[in-house]
Parts: C-alpha cells; structure tokens; sequence
C-alpha cells in the first residue's frame, strides 16, 4: 500500500524529484535487486513531503491485514511526525480507532460516522436493484435480507473508554 500511495503522490509531477530517483537506484542495488522495503519507501516519502504540502487519503484502512495495517500507521505516524506539511486522511470502521490512537497519537482527530438505517436500506435496496440474477430472489426474501442485515449492522460498534476499545454488546429489550 505504501509504494502505492508513493505512485500516485510522483505521478502527478512533470519530473520525479532526484531525491526518490537517488534512493530508488540505491535500493535496486542491494544484493537481489529486492523491490523497495518500507525504509526506503519512507526516505522517498519523506524527499517529497518535505519539499510542498501533502494530502495522504487512506481510505477503508480497517480492510488490510492486521499485520500490515500496524505497518502503514506507523509509517503514516512517522510521516506526519517528520513532515509537518503534511496531513492525513484515513477512513475506516470504528474497531481499529484504537490502533490509530496507538499510532498516531495526538495527531488524530476523530469523526464518527455512522450509517442510519435508512441509509443501510436504501444502498442495499441499490444493490439489490443490480442483481444479475435478480429471479433467484423472492420478494420475501428480500426483505428478510433487508431486515436482518439493518438490525446486524445497527447493533455492531465499538465503544472507547480511557484508550481501551470494547465491543459494546446488543442490548436486549425483552
């Protein structure tokens, strides 16, 4: 993901900065020819971030590998550290505020967004309307479908207290 992000912040430029072209022929010559290791990635990073204002957008950050995800914010971490023009935009589900808090520290904000059940509704009833085997569906069972995903994902959420993160449970009204 992170050579990804480096793509696209150099492709918009007439010119690769020399700074990215050095360290991306210094790595090339390590013993193999490895690609580039997040080290390197964060050098050229850096090289760019350093010389005008950067806007780094990272979206559905809580889709990647654990392993991974702690990779790329502590990478993103030491970007925004060491690149004070530098901001950064990530969106995910609410169980990985923690890791992001862990990471980045005081340099997150947090905005909660939360789907309503209409909203929940209504993009499954789109999805539902671009089937494309729409006669493997009864009307009945669309709204089964309908109805417990909209319970499922009103239900699910994680809530913070003092920088621990937990599951907070359905509440069961009988």
């Amino acid at each position: 993901m992170l050579g990804s992000l480096l793509r696209q912040l150099v492709s918009g430029w007439d010119g690769i900065p020399e700074a990215v072209v050095r360290c991306f022929r210094n790595q090339k010559k390590v013993i193999g020819g490895k690609g580039l290791q997040v080290s390197g990635i964060l050098k050229m990073f850096q090289a760019i971030t350093n010389t005008r204002r950067t806007f780094i957008c990272v979206d559905a950050l809580d889709e990647c590998v654990p392993g991974n995800r702690m990779v790329i914010l502590e990478s993103l971490g030491q970007i925004a550290r060491e690149s004070l023009d530098t901001r950064i935009f990530v969106t995910g589900r609410s169980h990985v505020r923690c890791e992001v808090e862990r990471k980045l520290g005081g340099a997150a904000a947090f905005i909660l967004i939360e789907p309503t059940g209409d909203g929940i509704i209504g993009y499954l009833r789109e999805k539902l309307r671009s089937d494309t085997t729409p006669e493997m569906m009864s009307s009945a069972l669309e709204e089964k479908i309908l109805e417990s995903i909209s319970q499922l994902s009103s239900e699910t959420y994680v809530e913070t207290i003092q920088g621990q993160c937990y599951p907070k449970l359905p509440h069961n009204n009988s």
